[in-house]
């Protein structure tokens, strides 16, 4: 029986086969076709494949070569797809990247820009009924969602501050479940069907634009220190040439060029590598999720 060991090896090594084969024939007269991925940033895999199409063919063009695009419904996803083989190039979630990292050394080459920041905060929303003076002590024993345990802001960064800072269980201090999307936290707390939830701050601001939640259907009783956006990551083994190529594409990309192609209030990228999200890594050795590298 294969080990998840090997099998992370192996993905490993597809990846790698990739990254230093068809760039090293991009002389060739056949377009390559790379698999681009994408992980669950608006409500549905539909609503966030439509959303971000644009971005994925304008990349490709400025390549030249043809793609496919897939969306993935949690962010745990995009690391599989990613230490499988199954992907080229991803827009991944802060902890799915580092998760990908930390089992088959995929590399994180640039951060996306929302407002012009490279940056979001995770919060925790109440409802609006609620009031908190001491977070989270004056929440002891009320119902909270959690989101899906790849998520950065939604389940890594609450529990890690709950074992680091809080110094609780969230899992006895709270009614807890987890495993939920951002946006059916949000959902489910102005619906009543829960006392608190976490997401993030951008997924709240975009869900009361469109509509789909009401500026005071929920509150935000905690917000955490900043965090390092989404990462465009590449396999490991890719050219260094190539990063610094598709960097540069990126990174160019001009704030009224990104409003044609990216979702409202994404403005570009800046180049990162992985010590952009040390900070991620730290949170997620701390609660024992991955293993410092030796």
């Amino acid at each position: 029986m294969a080990t998840r060991r090997t099998f992370v090896a192996g993905a490993a090594g597809l990846a790698a086969s990739w990254a230093l084969g068809p760039w090293a024939r991009a002389q060739a007269p056949a377009k390559k076709t790379l698999r681009f991925g994408v992980g669950p940033l608006l409500p549905t895999a539909d609503d966030t494949k439509k959303s971000f199409a644009p971005f994925f063919a304008w990349l490709a063009n400025q390549l030249g070569v043809d793609y496919e695009l897939s969306a993935t419904t949690d962010w745990a996803g995009m690391a599989v797809a990613m230490g499988s083989g199954q992907l080229d190039l991803a827009w991944m979630g802060p902890w799915g990247y580092v998760i990908a990292n930390n089992a088959t050394d995929c590399q994180a080459l640039a951060t996306v820009k929302y407002d012009d920041k490279p940056f979001y905060h995770g919060i925790i929303v109440s409802q609006p009924g609620i009031e908190v003076a001491r977070f989270p002590d004056d929440t002891r024993n009320m119902s909270i969602s959690f989101a899906d345990v790849g998520s950065t802001s939604g389940w890594l960064i609450p529990t890690w501050y709950a074992k680091e800072v809080w110094k609780i269980d969230p899992k006895t201090f709270w009614k807890y479940t987890d495993g939920a999307t951002h946006a059916a936290n949000e959902v489910a707390v102005q619906s009543g069907q829960v006392n608190l939830a976490t997401d993030f701050d951008r997924n709240r601001n975009a869900m009361i634009a469109n509509g789909v939640i009401k500026p005071d259907g929920t509150k935000i009783i905690w917000t955490s220190d900043p965090l390092p956006n989404d990462a465009i990551v590449v396999p490991r083994g890719t050219s260094p040439e190539l990063v610094t190529h598709v960097q540069q594409i990126l990174t160019t990309l001009t704030p009224q060029q990104a409003a044609t192609m990216l979702p409202p209030r994404y403005t570009g990228f800046v180049s990162a590598t992985h010590a952009s999200y040390t900070t991620i890594e730290q949170a997620g050795i701390a609660v024992g999720k991955i293993h410092a590298k030796t």
